[in-house]
């Protein structure tokens, strides 16, 4: 009797019905390995409380609605549709955070279908991985690499003004963009470099200011560039 409060009042030949039991246990499943999930991404990962909160929780929802649609094409068909009007005016996010998204849809696929052991197995598998890639050293760039950023007045010219300085102390240097300022008055030059040593970074700064008569420079880590999918 209680498994029919759980039913379609519409339930024909072709719609899937499902126990309350199977119900809760599929949630339970989708809630607990979404929360495995969450964590996982948290490992030495800058993230929001409402990001983590929606990884735990993606399973369940797109397990919703995989039982609802399921044996049912019309209904499918009617769901794609309206999930293709909605419009995510988010910012984009970096690949690990899509990443993490499509593990959440993945899971939320497999519970709704009544696979629950895959799916716990799909994340023990992925959650391994994830986490040996994230302590090794895989992917990772070379701790030397630096953006720096120098002004100049106009009236110098940067072709080789600085060559003398970089030979001395850097492996490899590129210049990456050119770009004037202060109303045409300045120009400001962004080169991606590599340096000898790290401790000869101020010596360097020191050189250069001697070269673009104490202009701004800034050496900084290479910027991130944010990897959207």
């Amino acid at each position: 009797m209680l498994n029919s409060w759980f039913q379609s009042i519409l339930v024909n030949e072709t719609t899937a019905a499902f126990s309350l039991g199977t119900f809760l246990a599929c949630t339970a499943a989708s809630l607990v390995l979404g929360i495995v999930i969450a964590v996982i991404y948290m490992y030495r990962n800058t993230y929001t409380k409402g990001f983590v909160v929606t990884l735990a929780l993606m399973p369940a929802i797109v397990q919703m609605v995989i039982m609802l649609v399921n044996g049912n094409l019309g209904t499918g068909v009617a769901v794609m549709g309206a999930f293709s009007l909605v419009r995510f005016r988010s910012v984009p996010g970096t690949a690990r955070e899509i990443s993490s998204i499509f593990l959440a849809m993945a899971v939320g696929l497999a519970t709704g279908m009544g696979y629950i052991g895959i799916a716990a197995l799909f994340v023990v598998v992925i959650g391994a991985a994830d986490t040996i890639f994230t302590v090794s050293r895989f992917g990772e760039k070379q701790t030397r690499e630096r953006a720096l950023r120098i002004t100049i007045p106009e009236s110098l010219d940067y072709t080789e003004v600085f060559e003398e300085i970089f030979e001395q102390y850097l492996k490899r240097w590129e210049l990456v963009q050119v770009k004037t300022t202060n109303m045409g008055s300045l120009f400001r030059l962004d080169y991606q470099v590599v340096l000898k040593n790290r401790k000869e970074e101020k010596k360097m700064i020191d050189d250069l200011r001697c070269r673009n008569g104490n202009l701004e420079i800034l050496c900084s880590r290479t910027a991130i560039v944010r990897e959207e999918l």
